[in-house]
């Protein structure tokens, strides 16, 4: 899987951006990342968990949740 970063203006319409990308093919979903806000960040932390567990990877996860915690 790979990503796209868009980084917009406060007035950017956002809504009307996700639906006009959501139309593309080979566009699966889209999700709006608010950096002032790093509940989101959290929550993009939180869905790499399962898959680090798996793993054993328990460093990893430990250590992402505290950056994202400690980020100002």
């Amino acid at each position: 899987m790979k990503y796209l970063k868009i980084n917009t203006e406060e007035t950017a319409d956002l809504e009307a951006l996700k639906n006009a990308i959501l139309q593309m093919k080979g566009v699966d979903s889209i999700e709006i990342v608010d950096d002032e806000n790093p509940e989101s960040e959290l929550k993009k932390a939180f869905a790499k968990t399962k898959e680090q567990f798996k793993k054993g990877d328990y460093e990893t996860l430990v250590n992402d949740i505290f950056d994202i915690l400690t980020k100002k």
